[in-house]
């Protein structure tokens, strides 16, 4: 019998998980399809600028340049204005829809977004219906939740009201929006979504090694996964899992390309925000990072930052 090779998707992660780093994690491989970062949608129908600023890779066939595909993500609580955005993303060349119910932010939170809307199935099947009946069959809607708000329970019927509104696949993050980022992951609701669905599931939370990936596979029994925060301490995690891991290339090593590219993307100040916070994902696994992270996190002048870098990765 044939191995299986797990789908991997890249989570979306508000403020990290940019089209730099897109570029970057899809470029080291592993990795089948990433999300953007959400697109907060109110009244407002965004002009194309916003989109194109959202997903360079709109520009680019709705591909990385490693032709990693690329979803755009709307957030949200207004059925209509997500529909009218969703439509002109995917007239903009977007591959498919992804819809946040899962941001466990407060703010996001308080105007009626992403995790407050898994108190009620009734405006997820209205959201993902709306935007599925707005733009063309063949683009994929999607939509990510999490087991609930603070009652893991409502997580079934919540996966029913999706695949009822034509989601084409559902992320679970398997906590609550009460448990935030706490571990562990109840990768155990699965199953029991998947008793009383058909939809596709994509299991998300928890997932740090390759060992967290094989008790996730058995446990969940799904073929498809995603990975947020242990992408950043590990870049190399995505080809671990699929067992294609033969370079020496360390993580440090792509600290100074990672600082061009998001000079080149922004700027200086906001490439050296960025490195920074990339170099405190890195230094939890690496005590080198660890000794560079002291000595560069004080500076804040670009230029200081960058030189003293370099000096460090030398």
């Amino acid at each position: 019998m044939n191995k299986i090779s797990p789908k991997l998707f890249l989570a979306p992660m508000e403020g990290v998980t940019d089209f730099v780093m897109r570029d970057l994690l899809t470029n080291l491989g592993g990795i089948d399809q990433c999300v953007t970062e959400f697109l907060r949608v109110t009244d407002t129908l965004y002009p194309e600028k916003v989109f194109f600023e959202n997903c360079p890779e709109l520009k680019m066939g709705s591909r990385t340049r490693a032709g990693t595909a690329v979803f755009v993500q709307l957030l949200g609580g207004k059925a209509d204005p997500l529909a009218e955005n969703a439509l002109r993303a995917v007239e903009l060349g977007a591959l498919g829809i992804d819809l946040n119910f899962g941001c466990p932010a407060k703010t996001v939170n308080r105007h009626d977004g992403g995790a407050s809307l898994l108190k009620s199935s009734n405006r997820i099947f209205d959201i993902v219906n709306t935007v599925r009946k707005k733009i063309p069959t063949t683009i994929p809607v999607t939509a990510k939740i999490r087991l609930g708000f603070d009652d893991p329970t409502v997580c079934v019927e919540n996966a029913i009201a999706a695949q009822e509104a034509g989601a084409a696949w559902l992320t679970v993050h398997c906590r609550t929006k009460t448990d935030g980022y706490r571990p562990p992951a109840y990768w155990e609701w699965i199953p029991k979504i998947k008793e009383k669905t058909k939809i596709k599931i994509i299991a998300n939370g928890e997932i740090w090694t390759v060992d967290d990936f094989k008790r996730c596979q058995e446990v969940t029994a799904c073929e498809d996964f995603m990975i947020g925060r242990a992408a950043l301490r590990n870049p190399f995690l995505f080809r671990q899992i699929k067992e294609t891991h033969d370079t020496q290339t360390q993580p440090v090593q792509l600290l100074s390309g990672f600082f061009e590219a998001c000079t080149v993307f922004v700027n200086d100040d906001f490439a050296t925000a960025r490195t920074k916070q990339w170099l405190n994902q890195l230094r939890v696994t690496d005590d080198k990072i660890q000794s560079i992270f002291d000595e560069v996190k004080v500076l804040k002048k670009p230029t200081e930052f960058k030189q003293k870098l370099d000096q460090l990765l030398i």
